[in-house]
């Protein structure tokens, strides 16, 4: 892609980690006055670019006891307890990452190998299980590879579709790789691959997921970012290129 700045300025080609923040981006859109919770670089550029163009009502916050605007004025005051009213009741959209994650969309962050004697140990369930069942919940891979998307998780700290019968708020909307996105908009709610970013193939992806992926005949592209998205991604919401940092490409 090329494009002009609004200033006239030649943007150049998107790159992968852009494409991956307009991905990110658009888990948001058409939220409304939702709380707005990304945990990571690409998200949180994504996030922020969801605001500054088509989410003016979502909610940012420091991650502590504020909500913040775009030039980082405090808006509001968000108490854990009130932050934890939202959660509750449906109204924040949580982008986390995943250390495994499976074809319904269980997520592990906690450990890798057998509970009792694990081969390695990560951050622990934290606020997963809460998350997942009570807030729509999607999530950041920046390494797309069979030890991240495998078959069966080791410990379910994100509680997938064949899990969640009943949760009231439950929703997945989307995971985004370096490789392509993924939604489980599928009868039996599995992950399937609604589109590849620019150089990935089909065949790159499937090789490197350790689950059989639902794929249509024909798989889109994943949409790439508007002149005007380049100019607020590069000058204005990540200045200093903390998203090319965060990718694997």
């Amino acid at each position: 892609m090329s494009g002009t700045a609004l200033n006239g300025t030649d943007l150049g080609g998107a790159t992968r980690a852009e494409y991956c923040v307009v991905a990110c981006a658009d888990a948001w859109r058409g939220a409304g006055e939702i709380l707005a919770s990304p945990m990571g670089v690409i998200p949180s550029v994504g996030a922020r670019l969801a605001k500054w163009t088509f989410a003016p009502d979502l909610l940012l916050t420091d991650g502590e006891a504020t909500l913040i605007g775009l030039d980082g004025t405090v808006e509001g005051w968000l108490p854990y307890r009130q932050h934890l009213e939202l959660v509750a009741s449906g109204r924040r959209h949580v982008m986390m990452g995943a250390s495994q994650i499976d074809r319904f969309g269980n997520q592990n962050i906690s450990c890798v190998g057998d509970w009792e004697r694990p081969r390695r140990q990560l951050l622990g369930v934290r606020g997963a299980p809460v998350n997942t069942l009570n807030n729509p919940t999607s999530y950041w891979i920046p390494r797309h590879s069979r030890r991240v998307f495998v078959e069966r998780v080791d410990v379910v700290c994100g509680v997938g579709y064949d899990r969640a019968a009943g949760a009231r708020h439950h929703r997945l909307p989307r995971v985004v790789s370096n490789l392509g996105v993924f939604d489980f908009e599928t009868p039996d709610r599995s992950m399937r691959l609604a589109s590849v970013h620019p150089g990935v193939t089909v065949e790159q992806v499937r090789e490197a997921t350790g689950f059989e992926l639902t794929v249509a005949a024909e798989v889109p592209p994943t949409r790439e970012p508007t002149p005007a998205e380049l100019r607020l991604i590069r000058e204005v919401v990540d200045p200093g290129g903390a998203r090319a940092r965060e990718v694997g490409a």
